[in-house]
């Protein structure tokens, strides 16, 4: 497996998002056979995998904690605080919550369900307008210093908002949506990325699905799934994007390898510091997802790719107007 770095922190080229073993995409998968996915992952040679506190809550963290336990030293485990959960509880109030007393108990939770001693990037989920972003990370830098924490993550957070943490701590790594089907990172954030030496970890690198080519206007998604909630999910909606997955599907037809492949190399294609996390719960298409490190896109291929993507404008928005909310601050 290819290696890429996230800041000063070694990793392998594609992650794995855990967050869809859990919660959001449906009902949880079979604890069982989440760990060995979970532990096949890692025997394919990925080193990355990321959860967080929300996920369940808490669910997705212990099923993580248990997976990795036999293999600990040998994976990069990334979680995430930033939502006023009740650490007793779950019980969530829909808000932010980065106050730093909350930040040193919600790192305490984490460390006790994920069975580790430290966490290796600590994300803020959502940036708090409540809390000066200084004063996040601030914490942070006494997290690290204490052992618990090894390197600062922010999560759908601006660019004002990243320089100014950055000068108080280093982050890490910056973790937004990217992909064929949402660029807007392109615009502003991954300069400034480049600029301060932060790396990038693209999440939904598949749109969520959208770019396997297996969802099409008619696909019918599990109560529970949130995509019935975004406006970009719209019978009316899938159907107008299908263009964009007939962009992807030409050239994996040619290059004898799927759109999904297609998809997450080309996010590999963007920068050395990209390090996509693909979410599923099955085996099969945690294989497929990792041939991508393997598939060569040339400059052919990419200018094709952009040719045709110039000629599409992706209708609906990615995120529900609340979630929308939250983002980018």
């Amino acid at each position: 497996m290819e290696t890429r770095k996230l800041g000063a922190l070694e990793v392998s080229a594609l992650g794995l998002g855990c967050m869809s073993m859990s919660s959001a995409y449906g009902p949880a998968g079979d604890k069982a056979e989440m760990i060995r996915l979970i532990r096949g992952a890692h025997e394919r040679g990925v080193t990355l995998f990321d959860t967080a506190e929300v996920y369940g809550p808490f669910a997705n963290e212990e099923l993580v904690g248990e997976a990795l336990a036999p293999i600990r030293d040998q994976v990069v485990i990334a979680t995430k605080f930033g939502f006023d959960i009740d650490l007793e509880t779950g019980a969530r109030s829909g808000g932010t919550n980065s106050r730093p007393e909350h930040i040193k108990a919600v790192a305490d939770a984490s460390l006790k369900r994920l069975r580790t001693d430290r966490i290796d990037i600590f994300y803020q989920h959502r940036v708090d307008p409540d809390v000066p972003i200084e004063d996040v990370a601030g914490a942070l830098k006494e997290l690290v210093s204490a052992g618990k924490v090894k390197h600062f993550g922010l999560s759908e957070a601006g660019v004002e908002t990243i320089r100014r943490a950055h000068v108080v701590h280093p982050v890490a790594a910056v973790q937004s949506e990217y992909s064929l089907f949402w660029r807007g990172p392109e615009a502003e954030l991954l300069p400034v990325l480049e600029e301060l030496g932060i790396g990038f970890v693209p999440f939904s690198p598949l749109g969520a699905g959208f770019l396997t080519g297996k969802i099409d206007a008619n696909t019918k998604f599990d109560p529970t799934d949130f995509r019935n909630a975004v406006p970009r999910f719209s019978p009316q909606a899938r159907k107008a994007n299908m263009a964009l997955v007939d962009i992807v599907r030409a050239v994996a037809d040619r290059k004898g390898a799927t759109p999904a492949q297609v998809a997450l190399a080309w996010l590999l294609a963007q920068n050395p510091w990209i390090v996509p996390i693909p979410g599923t719960t099955k085996l099969h298409r945690l294989e497929e997802n990792l041939g991508a490190v393997d598939l060569e896109l040339t400059e052919s291929d990419l200018s094709e790719i952009a040719a045709g993507l110039a000629k599409i404008e992706v209708q609906g928005e990615r995120l529900p107007e609340a979630a929308l909310k939250m983002v980018g601050r």
